[in-house]
């Protein structure tokens, strides 16, 4: 996965748990799109400030994730959903048990 939209992703799922200025420098580069000198004129800091703040926030981003693991758990549960989706369409075009067994095993793995 593309590391900017993995940084975002983390965001969103630990965002709330960085501090505020590495939240706020995090949301500018990666959501907003601005330069390291743009962010460090909105947060009244250093540019080389901006970048360690981006960095520290992005190390803790990825222990929060090594340590709770909610993103990859959301992934998982993401591809189990559409597995049950395609899996059910099947089922419907023609009635299948062996589908149907495939449906209910998909469905429980999102328990595990």
């Amino acid at each position: 996965m593309e590391k900017n939209l993995e940084i975002s992703l983390l965001f969103d799922f630990y965002g709330q748990l960085l501090k505020e200025q590495q939240q706020k420098a995090i949301s500018f580069y990666y959501n907003d799109d601005l330069s390291l000198s743009e962010i460090a004129h909105e947060l009244n800091i250093t540019r080389q400030g901006v970048r360690d703040s981006i960095k520290r926030g992005e190390s803790q981003l990825y222990k929060y994730e090594e340590k709770l693991g909610l993103f990859d758990r959301f992934r998982k549960t993401e591809a189990a959903l559409l597995s049950i989706e395609s899996l059910a369409e099947k089922l419907i075009e023609s009635y299948d048990k062996s589908l149907a067994e495939q449906i209910i095993a998909t469905a429980k793995s999102l328990h595990e």
